[in-house]
């Protein structure tokens, strides 16, 4: 019998499928027709037309599934599995924007988006270049949109559907509560992961993925110079967009980091994860690209460089979407998406950009020009093509081990991944930053084609006798002995001096032509920044409480975390640390923790107090938010690793109740502790007055004496009795009214001479706690500087390109 639900909204659902459908349809319009529109006959002109057209009625049916879903969301439209999989009744509607790209349905949507947008713009300032450009960029689209069909062909589903009702999902149908006609009114929502319930998740993703769209412009423009033979006027096209793709995307990959340290509980900003990797990576081969293809404007060199890396660029955009969509890095990844069953699909969108990539360059490589000139080792053009070779090889080494589940996929491997992550990247990565440090230090003093060595030797001394000076003077102040830090130290150092130098003595210290300076300038002061804070960041929460914060939880170490009560006063670092209580808002808890420090006259002044947070949800897991205080010179970094989340009032509640009780093995002389008392077993009475108990004469029975001390040093005793009666254990348990405390006597092993007991309290008694992390990260905001800085810079350099580009002059 078909069941008429009540007040189901499937008008909002239709109206998405019909913009998906839209959106497909005009994309591959688009694509076929752009696709005439490039070649030279009589109608390509009205065919760019309808290219152009239809192309503008599929950003408009994006939008429109853009719309559609976010007021599905707003409304907590519950009847769709996208709404219901990623949102709730107590989500705060802030979170509308983070619940809308969560899922990998609203990511692929949010990719589509920005190319819709950056097509558009194409269209009115690529001129000549529209109709090869846009039918790459239509047929990327295609695939998309396609990700978003949810339709089966052949039994094979193609795409994810936004738009799916809940109920036509098969394992919700034989759910009791489905079968309520009314059913919407007693359903609320899976909840917003509470990793991704932050401000961050806000901007991190828009911006990141406004980063990969960007990298699709320059391959574009590649492909369509290999499809038309124009081997060279690409590059003049792509090039700021290139820059503008570094700036964008490199905002997104820090803007994670910056995320990754304020609000996550990883204990810094980098933790080389596979999906972070996967963003890095495509970074830096377009940073490699951009630079090749200034190159190529000089001297008409490394033309095959210049393409490659620029197609591989949106290559590994597409590879890196594989690794975090199939489901392959779902156990080395805590940020991977899981497998929607799309694999076969994001497969064949990567293979079909990638063999079309190197079909057309076969049948263009004999055609490209050749250049019989070899290059001067000390030309600007060699330096750059050597911090490009340095970057390629840079990236392989991140991919092939990031892509390690793949390899023992493929070919039936059981490699694992390296026991530690970061160790083993810095090991490897730390000598490629070396060396691009120390040719972003001197590339800029270098000529074009030729330079006199002697001369640029002599400009760079100042800032290389500088750099070392600073290097020496840092190590020794913060003790750094590592040899490859201190050489990552020193050419991080001349990097930043040397460009700042260049700046303000070559450039005479003008912005217009600085933008690559100071987007070098902050290159070198995030690798100093990085190096100082995490080789040199320090626990100082050591425990000092006396109590082993192991017997709470394996993972728990003394050396890194500290046990506090309400009310406890311990030494940490150079500080005093205070537990002043929590406090619970909506499904937030906050602890307040007060850092003391001690002046002249011995007293304890309070310097200032964090507000670490836990996350309640008990569907997904509580989720630990840090605090920070931040100083010019440092930061402290505080996160709760292990509380009682019982509040106050609801103790009252249950404070007369018993708690579950705990095993002990002791002998005589041996002490456990409750919470508020010192329990010693003194010894045995075998004489027991078993009247006393009402317990017959054939009874066995031994007491257990117990000496008890509370924090006063008062005086308790308990006695616990071990009684066999008819071969069956009956003991009898002692209880401390004054302390809430209860004694049972179990078992006894005579050839040890030891007991076993059981104790219990009440609720009452247990003293609200934390165990906490306190990491101090010195030297932190040269990387925030330096990440300012950079972005800064690289803006500049596009403004310059542009308008050489718009000037029509030859220096880029």
């Amino acid at each position: 019998m078909n069941i008429q639900y009540v007040g189901e909204r499937l008008l909002p659902g239709q109206t998405g499928n019909i913009f998906i459908l839209l959106a497909f349809v005009a994309a591959l319009f688009s694509t076929v027709a752009y696709f005439i529109g490039a070649s030279e006959n009589p109608l390509s002109g009205s065919w760019k037309k309808l290219a152009r057209i239809s192309f503008r009625i599929h950003s408009l049916a994006v939008a429109g599934i853009v719309g559609t879903l976010f007021y599905m969301l707003y409304k907590h439209m519950y009847e769709y599995e996208y709404v219901w999989h990623h949102s709730n009744n107590e989500m705060r509607m802030r979170y509308i924007f983070s619940c809308f790209w969560e899922g990998q349905e609203g990511s692929f949507l949010l990719w589509t988006f920005w190319h819709a947008v950056l097509g558009n713009i194409l269209i009115r300032t690529s001129k000549d270049w529209e109709a090869p450009v846009m039918t790459i960029f239509s047929s990327v689209q295609v695939f998309l949109v396609s990700m978003l069909l949810g339709i089966f062909v052949f039994d094979h589903r193609i795409g994810s559907n936004p738009f799916t009702v809940l109920l036509r999902q098969s394992e919700f149908g034989s759910i009791p509560l489905f079968q309520n006609p009314n059913y919407l009114s007693k359903l609320d929502g899976r909840g917003l992961n509470p990793l991704l319930q932050n401000y961050w998740m806000t901007i991190h993703p828009p911006t990141l993925f406004l980063g990969f769209a960007l990298t699709l412009v320059p391959f574009a423009y590649a492909i369509a110079g290999l499809w038309k033979k124009k081997y060279n006027e690409w590059q003049k096209q792509a090039l700021p967009w290139a820059l503008a793709g570094i700036m964008v995307l490199g905002t997104g990959i820090l803007m994670g980091g910056a995320w990754a340290y304020e609000a996550l509980s990883f204990g810094g900003f980098w933790a080389w994860d596979p999906v972070e990797n996967a963003s890095l990576v495509p970074w830096l081969t377009l940073v490699g690209a951009a630079h090749i293809m200034m190159i190529h404007k000089q001297k008409n060199q490394s033309l095959f460089t210049t393409f490659f890396l620029t197609l591989i660029t949106f290559i590994l955009v597409l590879y890196s979407t594989f690794l975090t969509r199939s489901g392959i890095l779902g156990e080395t990844s805590v940020h991977a998406f899981t497998d929607l069953g799309m694999s076969g699909q994001l497969l064949l969108y990567l293979f079909f950009f990638l063999i079309l990539s190197i079909v057309l360059i076969i049948i263009n490589w004999k055609n490209f020009p050749k250049s019989n000139e070899e290059e001067n080792i000390w030309s600007r053009e060699f330096w750059m093509f050597l911090g490009a070779l340095i970057l390629l090889i840079s990236s392989f080494h991140i991919m092939f081990n990031t892509s390690m589940p793949v390899w023992n996929k493929l070919f039936g491997l059981k490699l694992a991944p390296p026991t530690n992550v970061i160790y083993f990247y810095n090991s490897w990565q730390i000598p490629f930053a070396i060396v691009v440090s120390l040719l972003i230090a001197t590339g800029q003093f270098l000529k074009y084609k030729d330079s006199d060595i002697k001369i640029v030797l002599k400009k760079l001394f100042i800032p290389f006798i500088g750099s070392i000076a600073f290097c020496v003077c840092v190590s020794i102040a913060m003790h750094i002995t590592e040899i490859f830090y201190i050489i990552l130290l020193w050419s991080s150092a001349f990097c930043v001096w040397a460009n700042t130098d260049y700046w303000l003595r070559i450039l005479k210290g003008k912005i217009k032509n600085a933008g690559s300076s100071i987007a070098h300038i902050g290159f070198g002061l995030i690798l100093m920044g990085a190096l100082i804070s995490t080789s040199k960041k320090e626990f100082i929460s050591v425990n000092s409480s006396g109590k082993d914060v192991q017997a709470l939880g394996k993972e728990l170490s003394n050396s890194k975390n500290i046990l506090l009560q309400t009310g406890d006063t311990l030494p940490m670092g150079n500080y005093f640390v205070t537990y002043k209580g929590k406090e619970k808002k909506g499904v937030n808890i906050y602890f307040a923790i007060e850092y003391y420090k001690k002046q002249a006259d011995g007293k304890l002044k309070l310097d200032f107090t964090l507000r670490p947070i836990i996350q309640l949800n008990p569907r997904m897991g509580n989720v630990a938010e840090p605090d920070t205080r931040h100083f010019l010179n440092k930061d402290i970094y505080t996160h709760i690793t292990e509380a009682d989340l019982e509040m106050p009032e609801d103790k009252n509640k249950t404070g007369n109740e018993y708690g579950k009780s705990q095993p002990f093995t002791i002998g005589v002389g041996d002490t456990i502790t409750s919470s508020n008392s010192l329990i010693i077993l003194e010894g045995f009475n075998t004489t027991v007055d078993k009247k006393k108990y009402n317990l017959n004469d054939s009874t066995l029975a031994v007491e257990a004496r117990f000496k008890i001390y509370d924090i006063d040093k008062k005086t308790y005793m308990a006695t616990p009795v071990y009684v066999i009666n008819h071969n069956q254990v009956e003991p009898i348990e002692a209880t401390v009214e004054e302390l809430g405390i209860k004694l049972n006597f179990w078992k006894i092993t005579p050839e040890t001479g030891k007991i076993d007991i059981t104790m219990a309290e009440k609720n009452s008694n247990k003293p609200d706690f934390i165990v906490m992390e306190a990491i101090v990260f010195p030297a932190i905001n040269i990387l925030w500087t330096g990440c300012i800085i950079m972005v800064i810079g690289t803006a500049m350099a596009i403004r310059q390109r542009l308008r050489n580009f718009k000037n029509g002059e030859k220096e880029i």
